[in-house]
């Protein structure tokens, strides 16, 4: 018994250093995108490019912070975001409890055909996404991407929902209704806060969709003062930015940083279960 204990603990540690690794592994382009961003000199394909800045600079941040263009995409991509967020949720919570606990007919077509629809490439559907928004006038208006981008996140946001809510015993919801809740008061009052932690990682995960979307973004907004943040950077790539690197990496650096605390904020969210839900009660 002790030998078998010393077997599961060693191969334990071994997964985990194994995992560490993995994960330093993927940290290393954003390091040197980090390491980049805070040197002075253009060195990015120089031979003596080091990790740590050999000229160390805040410069190429305070001139991303001060141009015009970053904090315009800002606002247009938070715009964007929270709408995006807020029609996925608002169209896929309500429609995934329905597939999860009814039983109507088409029920399995239906299911089968937004399969369908989320298997295809996104670029396939381009050409008559713009035949269907240009006679409407939405081409290069904000509320043409914000339809193409709910349109495609809330099939995502309607399966995700779903999974989660299949897991919910249905049990509880008929103790509720036999003390005498309504149907409303169960899904609000049960459902609902037993299901955020897949509801809170869902419109994450619609939220960071949002915020790299950069294809849809540079083909249906024409005029740079209504880009994203991923569409601006991708037109700067390959202009002004392209010769001073270490603005490029700033840019990028700063753009990721206000996902990066929504995700650690939500974080308990995602990685709680329907039992830590349900024993806190």
């Amino acid at each position: 018994m002790h030998r078998k204990q010393v077997k599961e603990c060693v191969g334990l540690t071994a997964l985990n250093i194994f995992f560490i690794v993995l994960c330093l592994i993927t940290l290393i382009p954003i390091l040197y995108a980090v390491s980049v961003s805070l040197n002075g000199q253009n060195s990015l394909l120089s031979s003596d490019f080091s990790f740590i800045p050999k000229n160390f600079t805040l410069k190429n941040y305070r001139e991303v912070i001060s141009g015009k263009d970053i904090l315009t995409w800002f606002q247009n991509t938070v715009l964007l975001a929270a709408v995006t967020v807020a029609l996925s949720l608002l169209i896929a919570v309500p429609a995934a409890y329905c597939f999860s606990r009814r039983r109507f007919p088409g029920r399995k077509l239906i299911l089968k055909c937004l399969v369908l629809l989320n298997s295809f490439p996104a670029i396939l559907s381009m050409f008559a996404i713009y035949r269907l928004l240009r006679p409407l006038g939405l081409v290069n208006h904000r509320v043409g991407l914000i339809l193409v981008y709910t349109g495609t996140m809330a099939v995502f946001s309607l399966w995700n929902t779903k999974g989660y809510f299949d897991t919910i015993p249905t049990e509880i919801e008929e103790a509720a209704k036999i003390d005498g809740a309504s149907d409303i008061q169960v899904v609000v009052r049960i459902v609902l806060p037993l299901a955020k932690p897949s509801i809170i990682t869902t419109a994450l995960q619609v939220l960071i969709y949002v915020w790299n979307e950069y294809i849809y973004a540079t083909t249906f907004m024409t005029g740079e003062s209504k880009y994203t943040l991923a569409a601006g950077l991708n037109s700067l790539q390959a202009t002004e930015m392209t010769g001073s690197w270490p603005v490029f990496a700033a840019a990028s650096i700063t753009v990721s940083i206000p996902v990066l605390i929504i995700f650690f904020m939500c974080q308990k969210y995602m990685t709680s279960g329907l039992t830590a839900g349900g024993v806190k009660g």
